[in-house]
């Protein structure tokens, strides 16, 4: 039963030895522990202020990303109605462009027609007049036969000269 109940001098050695342990660890092995646990608390502390400033860098990344979009969104749109209006300008341009030439056309065709109209009326009137002059040549031949018939002409050409003057 002795092992259960300590001697003073085997508790004074156990007491002596453990505040020389606890001497040598605060001398020696508490500042190396200590600097150790600073060291990886600064460490971490880098890291924290790092991964931090990743964190602000990356936001701002994202907000200049986001300007350089709706920038190029808002060019895009730009482009478009710049596009869509050139578009409809050269349509009205070809358009009133076509509308002119057709007139030019329609124009020429009028004049064209009527000049030819002109040309075959005039044709058509040479044309009648020459058969009615050969019909009235004809016909004054042959009425024209007998000698009656020509005192008979003359007598009532006169009559009519008189008649108008």
């Amino acid at each position: 039963m002795e092992l259960f109940t300590p001697d003073f001098g085997l508790v004074f050695w156990m007491v002596v030895s453990v505040l020389i342990l606890l001497f040598v660890l605060y001398k020696w092995g508490w500042p190396i522990i200590i600097k150790g646990i600073e060291s990886r608390a600064d460490l971490i502390d880098k890291g924290v202020e790092y991964a931090q400033t990743a964190k602000e860098q990356m936001e701002h990344a994202r907000e200049q990303a986001d300007k350089y979009i709706a920038d190029a969104r808002r060019q895009q749109a730009d482009m478009l109605r710049e596009a869509d209006k050139m578009k409809t300008q050269i349509i009205e341009e070809a358009r009133v462009a076509a509308q002119g030439e057709a007139k030019k056309v329609m124009d020429a065709a009028k004049v064209s027609i009527e000049q030819e109209r002109k040309e075959a009326q005039q044709q058509f009137r040479n044309e009648v007049s020459t058969f009615a002059l050969d019909i009235a040549t004809k016909v004054v031949r042959e009425e024209l036969r007998d000698e009656k018939a020509q005192q008979r002409l003359v007598s009532t050409l006169l009559d009519d000269m008189d008649k108008q003057n």
